[in-house]
């Protein structure tokens, strides 16, 4: 199979002009029937890695995908691309399933989706075994492929009896995408999934079209608002911790004028869907949500994404803060995080059935999401350390704008251990910044902690500044969050070497803590899409209408029409005619087709 047929089926079909990174070799590797993991950050074209090798091998591809809802916006996009694609899942009745199975035989299907759970069935399973024994399957695409792992947040158990399609059909290429794993993740993948033999292509996880922001919690709806403050319009996702608060905060951002849904696990699956199907349809909408939301969002255009809790692993923030910025523009991830957060995700380790080995594990895994928060150095640096690559620091996070002031704070960090020490590692954070700044309280003159010798040593910090002390004891494994004792600070072993002076601790001066925490250095941005002069900034507008009532009318997502990145180009470059619209980023002959003498029409009359 030549990559010069696979290039022009991305040009013509697809409308973009040239493949990225490993996209041309993991396509050409599949087209000519091997088995490929690949591990690509989101919007960074995963789709394309099974899509094109569909259209050029014979017979009918089978897309393994655990997202009903999103399925169908899959199949529009397609769709309006010229590509034959369908859905089998439980939202067709049987008639509809059965033409979709004959359509399939007659080679009128290119790509199939189906829900694992679905594809797993022996009826299923029968009728893929006829359309392999008529040479009919082109190939298998298992996404979400992390879905696989056992102790990751989306673990799906259908996924693990997938390992049947390599030995059902030993012939038929398998290739299994996943926007984010670490090693464990990855090991695990290759071997539930049976493929042990394949090729990994391993992407870049950087995302360099996203700032990173981290405030310490003080008012954090206060400071939300204030992230939010410039960008009404814009669509975002708001994740929390609890549905209460998921719930609560929706109300509360719609309140405030950002229009804004709630969605969690607990609420009616009706509701569920009509949340997603409303963000993914309408613009400039906020979901407020839990992890339950976000596997698979396909929006491009989603430019915040704003964590008001600790999520419970670097690898789970990465994943959550991806579904920002996908069609490259500039997008922001922010985060509000206090010792609360970190105390409620070790109880969440400590309460979970798992394994003393696997209870270890996630404690690392959080230790190292706190090491993220707390490190004085560029924040895409320790995020893609942590996947294994090196960087040099991106000019696009908060610390690299405004670099934190470190200070030498080996002396702060033994008042603060001795402090834990001495009174019987029972209390939390509040109680022993008031032993540290000799506040007489009457829960200190009861357990008598004023007689102590650390009582008033540590004056010389306000309470913020203790608190960002025990925030970043607590991130160097120094101390231990023990939510069985409401929260009490515990002591670790390694805490020993500091107390007996032979180790050094650096510390960072909390920030200054700002009405707007993070909108005043937005302006500075590294990457930013080129401005439109006003009269292409008023065209961009026009488009944007003509394209959402182009959606309303097809009932489709708006970005399935065309992405914001395509609009910006034809409102800059103008083009005159159907030659010049091939020119134009994610302009394919299907779409030049469909919309060409329409998008030709609206530019001149602007002109």
């Amino acid at each position: 199979m030549g990559t010069t047929s696979a290039l022009a089926i991305l040009r013509d079909v697809f409308g973009y002009p040239a493949f990225r990174g490993a996209q041309a070799e993991i396509i050409d590797h599949i087209g000519r029937g091997g088995d490929a993991l690949v591990l690509m950050p989101t919007g960074g074209g995963k789709s394309l890695c099974y899509q094109i090798p569909a259209l050029l091998r014979p017979g009918c591809a089978i897309v393994v995908s655990p997202l009903i809802a999103l399925m169908q916006d899959q199949v529009d996009a397609l769709t309006q691309l010229g590509v034959k694609a369908a859905c089998l899942n439980s939202t067709l009745d049987w008639r509809e399933a059965q033409a979709v199975e004959q359509q399939m035989f007659a080679g009128q299907i290119d790509l199939v989706y189906i829900a694992p759970e679905r594809l797993l069935v022996d009826r299923t399973l029968a009728m893929i075994d006829a359309l392999y024994e008529a040479g009919k399957l082109a190939l298998f695409a298992i996404d979400e492929a992390h879905c696989v792992s056992q102790w990751g947040h989306d673990f799906r158990p259908e996924y693990l009896q997938l390992s049947t399609l390599h030995e059902r059909y030993p012939n038929v290429p398998r290739i299994a995408l996943t926007a984010t794993a670490d090693k464990a993740t990855q090991n695990e993948m290759l071997a539930r999934l049976g493929l042990t033999s394949a090729r990994v292509f391993l992407s870049s996880f950087d995302r360099p079209n996203i700032r990173y922001t981290v405030v310490e919690k003080d008012n954090a709806r206060k400071q939300l608002l204030g992230f939010l403050n410039g960008r009404k319009g814009q669509a975002g996702i708001v994740y929390c911790l609890s549905r209460k608060k998921v719930e609560e905060t929706a109300e509360w951002l719609s309140a405030q004028g950002y229009p804004a849904l709630p969605y969690h696990a607990g609420l009616p699956a009706p509701t569920r869907a009509a949340n997603q199907r409303r963000f993914l349809r309408e613009e400039g909408l906020v979901m407020c949500a839990t992890i339950a939301f976000g596997m698979g969002i396909d929006k491009p255009d989603v430019r915040f994404v704003a964590h008001l809790d600790l999520p419970k692993s670097i690898e789970a923030y990465y994943q959550e803060t991806g579904r920002a910025g996908r069609d490259g523009e500039p997008a922001e991830a922010w985060m509000a995080y206090g010792m609360q957060d970190v105390a409620l995700q070790h109880a969440r380790i400590a309460e979970s059935g798992a394994g003393a080995g696997q209870k270890i594990l996630e404690s690392q895994r959080l230790t190292a999401l706190l090491s993220y928060c707390e490190a004085p150095r560029c924040r895409r640096q320790v995020l893609l350390n942590y996947f294994a690559e090196e960087r040099e620091p991106c000019g696009n996070c908060d610390v690299c704008i405004e670099p934190p002031e470190l200070w030498d704070g080996t002396l702060a960090a033994q008042k603060a251990l001795s402090a834990i020490f001495r009174t019987g590692m029972r209390f939390g954070v509040t109680h022993l910044t008031d032993v540290l700044r000799g506040k007489a309280t009457d829960k200190i003159e009861q357990w008598n902690h004023d007689k102590l010798p650390t009582f008033g040593v540590g004056a010389d910090l306000d309470d913020h500044g203790w608190k960002s002390v025990f925030r970043q004891l607590a991130a160097a494994g120094l101390v231990h969050v023990d939510m069985a004792e409401h929260g009490a600070l515990q002591l670790t072993d390694a805490a020993r070497e500091v107390l007996k002076g032979q180790r050094q601790v650096q510390l960072r001066r909390p920030a200054k803590r700002k009405a707007t925490s993070s909108s005043s250095s937005r302006s500075s941005s590294t990457v930013v899409h080129s401005e439109l002069s006003a009269a292409d900034e008023a065209l961009f507008q026009i488009l944007r209408g003509w394209r959402s009532n182009t959606a309303k009318e097809q009932a489709v997502p708006a970005y399935v029409i065309l992405h914001d990145k395509t609009l910006r180009e034809l409102a800059e470059v103008r083009p005159t005619s159907h030659g010049m619209l091939a020119g134009i980023t994610g302009m394919g002959s299907a779409k030049i087709e469909h919309y060409g003498a329409e998008l030709l029409d609206l530019i001149r009359n602007e002109g």
